[in-house]
């Protein structure tokens, strides 16, 4: 052959198959991935002489005590139940992990209902189905959110969530890639590439990994990163609207973005799980913006649009103009990746899925959103009235509060300790958190309401 095969044929079976090179002409110029799998020889004991179980006993790397920290929801949840055993008898309000509380809309869960009940019928039966996703779902997930956008179905992957596609996306990039993220950003990005292997040590001074490339993204420079000074990457992780920081990037931004991609040859992996939460007349997709097909990836997700946190689905978009620098589609790795490691979501979700992008469904997500950012509202008017600096909260859910010169995680604790509600120090999503906290509007009414006395009560 006049190029080097494709892991997508061989390198499960060849861990030394070739790679490519990169170029940096024309779109996405990530190297090859044909190493992308680690080689079992490579997980062997350090001691041919040792016992069967000493392959996970005296594995060579470990990511508990070497790679990659504790999970920010761990350590609050260390915190939280803590301070349980301490206060046994306190009525505990979470403002903290973005986990959805108000039910599903009743026409959403009906639709639900009734593919569970038709699972029970000869006629009503279905087993797996295409892990891909099925046909009506991605067809309606292009004419619902991709309408006049070029998006075909069979560039459109339905999941079981987008932090899960993430982590897939991880393996068709493999471990040696450069990667760039916000900072502050949705900590599974750089958690996912830690666990790739594509990340050096971890550095206490500056609280980074090595051979990240960290972008600032603060208030001073509009929470976008000042790409003149952001060297090349291979990958970009892109959050719009961002969490933790609620901030959506303009089209012009987005333009600016979509054009160092190109001419850096860089895959931008677009996440854009809060979307439907935008108020202002900013891109809801990068797909909005000119030549985005052939350098960008975009994920989303029904958890924040509908109150799927625990039925599970989401989708990616792969087009098909987007490759590797040898010409090779990376929407068939990514479906190489889906049909090896995922068995296709679940049909009963997928049926929620359809009715919510149902006309009907539609109305009913966005009253879903609209309560929510009632409560985003009132969280503003309490920190702003208590004289905090606050950010976001008008284009997503999480209100990003600045407490200049602290250490956010003494005001996490702070917080807890007298007030009784949990909140996410900001340090959890990058160094560049360090300072402020993350309020999350996601709560019953009462709760918010609960919670913006007890602030005004330890801030007053």
């Amino acid at each position: 052959m006049a190029i080097a095969m494709h892991w997508s044929c061989l390198s499960l079976f060849l861990p030394n198959a070739p790679s490519y090179s990169s170029s940096p002409s024309g779109g996405a110029s990530l190297p090859g991935t044909a190493n992308s799998f680690v080689s079992f020889s490579g997980l062997r004991a350090t001691s041919a002489s040792s016992s069967s179980h000493g392959f996970f006993a005296k594995k060579l790397w470990s990511l508990e005590k070497t790679r990659i920290l504790p999970v920010i929801e761990c350590l609050i949840a260390r915190r939280r139940n803590a301070h349980i055993q301490k206060y046994p008898d306190a009525k505990i309000i979470s403002l903290g992990i973005g986990d959805t509380t108000e039910p599903i809309p009743g026409l959403i869960t009906l639709a639900m209902e009734a593919r569970a009940h038709g699972l029970s019928t000869l006629e009503g039966y279905s087993g797996y189905g295409a892990e891909q996703g099925e046909k009506a779902m991605r067809v309606a997930l292009a004419e619902t959110f991709y309408g006049g956008m070029d998006i075909k179905d069979n560039e459109i992957f339905v999941s079981d969530g987008a932090k899960c596609d993430i982590a897939r996306l991880q393996l068709v990039f493999g471990p040696d890639v450069s990667i760039a993220v916000q900072d502050p950003s949705y900590p599974a990005y750089v958690d996912s590439s830690v666990m790739m292997g594509q990340t050096g040590a971890f550095r206490k001074d500056v609280q980074q990994y090595s051979k990240i490339q960290y972008m600032r993204c603060s208030h001073e420079n509009d929470f976008f990163p000042d790409l003149s000074s952001v060297p090349r990457t291979d990958i970009i992780f892109f959050c719009s609207p961002n969490n933790p920081t609620g901030s959506a990037a303009t089209r012009e931004q987005l333009k600016e973005l979509v054009a160092f991609a190109t001419i850096n040859g860089s895959i931008i992996v677009y996440d854009s799980a809060y979307a439907i939460y935008m108020s202002d007349n900013n891109p809801r997709s990068i797909y909005e913006i000119p030549g985005a097909r052939e350098v960008a990836i975009e994920t989303g997700s029904f958890s924040k649009y509908a109150g799927f946190t625990g039925v599970r689905l989401g989708w990616t978009v792969v087009p098909e103009e987007l490759l590797f620098s040898d010409g090779f589609p990376v929407r068939n790795d990514f479906n190489r990746v889906m049909c090896t490691c995922f068995n296709g979501a679940s049909n009963i979700a997928q049926a929620g899925g359809l009715a919510c992008l149902s006309p009907e469904g539609l109305k009913a997500m966005n009253k879903m959103v609209s309560f929510y950012k009632e409560n985003t509202a009132i969280l503003v008017d309490t920190f702003t009235s208590l004289g905090f600096k606050t950010f976001g909260g008008r284009n997503a859910p999480y209100v990003w509060v600045q407490f200049p010169g602290r250490d956010s995680w003494d005001v996490f604790g702070e917080i807890l300790e007298k007030s009784h509600i949990v909140t996410t120090p900001g340090s959890g999503f990058g160094p560049g958190g360090e300072g402020f906290i993350r309020a999350s509007a996601f709560g019953h009414r009462e709760n918010i309401l609960e919670a913006t006395s007890r602030l005004r009560k330890l801030y007053l």
